[in-house]
């Protein structure tokens, strides 16, 4: 909610302190930072590894984007930053620590990821569902605290579901599923936040207020992020940084500027694209779609725009 304060609007909370306060309360000082180094990953059924020796740093306080064509490896690299796939060779650190030797909720504390394989049972409420986040900071037998309702109330505010927090989940739509979910890794209140491609299937709607949460907490809090998303032109205007990936490689990282260029998505996406800057961001015009007899330099015109009869 917003209160006035006589010159800027200032995000409060329920119990009136405002969003500088629960981001002091709720996280360390220092900004998290999330790397993975020489990592080599793949999957039992795959003989040879997806990545093969690539390194990675989230940069702490921002939003990373990883972005490819299909199988380009990008799921999976974030598998791996997020303990889920463990590699063959290289490491992931946290803070500068091996990621494999946390416990499990010590890295719950620490961690949070939404997957694309998230599941629950259909009786259960909303509410009762966001509650789940707070699994690592209580124990087994311990009753729900103060601050695990403070901390439900906010992620279900930040994520904008609170009218449907005594709904069943089973009753949603898949953008409503989804906000959930994302309310239920918020309540976790880690410093390092791992989504995989969080706006897939939903409509325009749910996609823009999913991008608004996560901009939100960029803006509001010293969280990690690190998302995986298909639309390129959703993530350079989303991301403060880029990792394009083709085939298990990292092809360029940078700016969405320095990664946006006509080049790469012809190198990476196969596309012809005209690339425009805007204040938004770099915005996408696809032309055609490449081809293997393509030159490499090729250079091909807008087609014709069609003019309506005076």
């Amino acid at each position: 909610m917003k209160r006035n304060t006589g010159t800027d609007d200032e995000t409060v909370r329920a119990d009136g302190a405002t969003a500088t306060d629960w981001t002091d309360e709720a996280r360390a000082p220092d900004t998290s930072e999330l790397a993975g180094e020489g990592l080599v990953l793949g999957y039992p059924a795959t003989d040879e590894p997806v990545l093969d020796g690539e390194t990675v740093t989230a940069t702490p306080g921002a939003v990373t984007a990883l972005v490819g064509p299909n199988g380009s490896g990008k799921s999976t690299l974030l598998k791996g930053l997020a303990n889920q796939l463990e590699p063959t060779d290289g490491s992931v650190l946290l803070d500068g620590q091996d990621i494999r030797s946390f416990g499990t909720k010590e890295m719950a504390k620490k961690l949070g990821l939404l997957s694309q394989e998230s599941t629950s049972p259909g009786s259960i409420s909303v509410e009762d569902l966001v509650f789940h986040g707070r699994y690592p900071h209580r124990g087994f037998f311990e009753t729900v605290t103060a601050e695990d309702e403070r901390a439900v109330d906010r992620a279900i505010e930040l994520a904008g579901v609170d009218h449907l927090r005594e709904r069943e989940v089973a009753s949603l739509s898949g953008g409503q599923k989804q906000l959930v979910w994302i309310a239920m890794v918020l309540a976790q209140e880690t410093d390092v936040l791992l989504l995989d491609e969080p706006t897939t299937f939903l409509d325009l709607h749910h996609q823009l207020e999913v991008m608004e949460i996560i901009e939100t907490l960029r803006d509001e809090s010293d969280i990690t992020v690190v998302v995986v998303l298909h639309d390129i032109e959703q993530a350079a205007r989303l991301a403060d940084r880029m990792v394009a990936l083709k085939d298990g490689e990292i092809h360029a990282r940078g700016t969405p500027e320095e990664v946006v260029t006509e080049g790469l998505l012809a190198e990476v996406f196969e596309i012809d694209a005209a690339v425009e800057r805007t204040e938004r961001g770099p915005r996408i015009e696809p032309i055609r779609a490449r081809h293997d007899d393509d030159e490499p330099d090729a250079v091909h015109e807008r087609p014709p725009r069609m003019e309506a009869d005076e």
